[in-house]
């Protein structure tokens, strides 16, 4: 079985999150999701709308996943690739060769994020109206 690993806040879940999570757990068998935690999120400045149980919720009601951990910290990435047997560490392309040095312990593989939607734009979107 292959295993893929993608992290990240997931904070108001829109298609272009839904088609990631859809093409990472195409590049193998099962997919784990690194949920960054409230706390986490709070260290970088970055408050998510939905908490980390709403969100984990969220996430687990999607077919493409088949399991939810909590993100805590930046360090943890090395320890969850060799503690869930990982074959492959998926994320999107604005964080090209962010994660490389993982590269020795399992495959890393950036996916083209969807172009037209985020969650900042949505955020500001809605702000402006």
């Amino acid at each position: 079985m292959k295993r893929v690993i993608t992290y990240g806040t997931f904070d108001l879940l829109h298609y272009g999150h839904i088609r990631l999570l859809e093409r990472a757990k195409a590049q193998g068998d099962y997919l784990i999701v690194a949920l960054s935690t409230d706390e986490f999120n709070a260290g970088k400045n970055k408050r998510a709308y939905f908490s980390w149980e709403e969100r984990r919720g969220i996430l687990e009601a999607i077919r493409s996943v088949d399991l939810v951990i909590p993100e805590k910290t930046w360090e943890q990435k090395a320890e969850d690739i060799v503690r869930y047997h990982v074959d492959m560490l998926v994320m999107g392309d604005d964080w090209e060769g962010k994660f490389d040095e993982f590269s020795d312990l399992c495959e890393v593989k950036y996916l083209a994020r969807t172009a037209e939607i985020s969650t900042s734009q949505i955020k500001s979107d809605l702000s402006t109206r």
